[in-house]
C-alpha cells in the first residue's frame, strides 16, 4: 500500500461519526460522500484541486451528466474493482441507469472489507 493511500484511510476514519450534510466538508460537524472525499484531499495535499459545481442531494442528476465520474478521472487513477485496496477512492451507480453518483474511501479488504462514507 501506498503511503498516500495508507494516509487517506486513516484521515478517512477521523471522520467517521461526522453528520450527513449536504455538500458539507467538515470533519465532526456535516459531510457528504464528496465532502468526505474533499476534506481527506485536503488533509494529504493542501488544497482542492478544482470547485465543486452545485448538484442535488439524491441519486439522481436530471440532466443525466457524469459529472462526478469525470471529475474522479481528472484526478484519481482509474482501476479495476477486483484490485482495490485500502485507501483507493470508490465511485459507484446506485441505479444501473443513474450516473455515479456515491463514493467513499476503501477501509480495509479481505474478510473484513469496510468501506467509508457519508449518507
Amino acid at each position: 500500500m501506498s503511503q498516500i493511500a495508507e494516509r487517506a484511510a486513516v484521515e478517512a476514519r477521523r471522520w467517521i461519526g461526522t453528520p450527513y450534510h449536504h455538500q458539507g466538508s467538515m470533519p465532526g460537524a456535516g459531510a457528504d460522500c464528496l465532502g468526505l472525499l474533499r476534506g481527506v484531499w485536503r488533509a494529504i495535499y493542501g488544497t482542492e484541486p478544482e470547485a465543486v459545481p452545485p448538484y442535488t442531494p439524491d441519486w439522481s442528476e436530471p440532466q443525466g451528466e457524469e459529472t462526478l465520474w469525470a471529475a474522479a478521472r481528472r484526478h484519481l487513477l482509474e482501476k479495476p474493482v477486483a484490485d482495490a485496496a485500502v485507501g483507493d477512492v470508490i465511485l459507484f451507480r446506485l441505479r444501473e441507469a443513474g450516473v455515479a453518483k456515491h463514493l467513499g474511501i476503501q477501509g480495509a479488504i479481505g474478510a473484513r472489507a469496510s468501506f467509508i462514507h457519508a449518507y
